[in-house]
């Protein structure tokens, strides 16, 4: 939906030999992101206990302390990347309780 209040430019396609409004395109991945990530949370690192754990470990284990103690948040991350996202459906104002939807017309006149 359009931003109310916008430019209506936006709106339009461009013109056939138009140049484009976005001359650059998307900015590029920064390069051997997933590579660096993988150093990074594979580098053993040493716990409050002195001992060495890999780093992403020691995340994990954290992230499950804190939902322990109550953390909604630290769970909910945990959860959405062991089990993936939960669908969330929006309630629909106009139905009767069936399968089928109420198909509401709305018609303007002047007067």
């Amino acid at each position: 939906m359009a931003k109310v209040g916008g430019n209506p430019q936006n709106l339009i396609p461009p013109k056939k030999g138009e140049p484009s409004r976005n001359p650059h395109g998307r900015p590029k991945k920064l390069p051997h992101l997933d590579a660096l990530l993988a150093g990074v949370l594979g580098e053993k690192i040493q716990n409050s206990k002195g001992e060495k754990e890999i780093a992403a470990t020691a995340i994990l284990l954290s992230l499950r302390a804190r939902a322990l103690k109550g953390d909604v948040r630290a769970a909910e991350v945990i959860l959405d990347r062991a089990y993936g996202k939960s669908i969330q459906r929006n309630a629909d104002v106009f139905t009767d309780g069936t399968d089928k939807d109420i198909v509401v017309n709305v018609i303007f006149t002047e007067e």
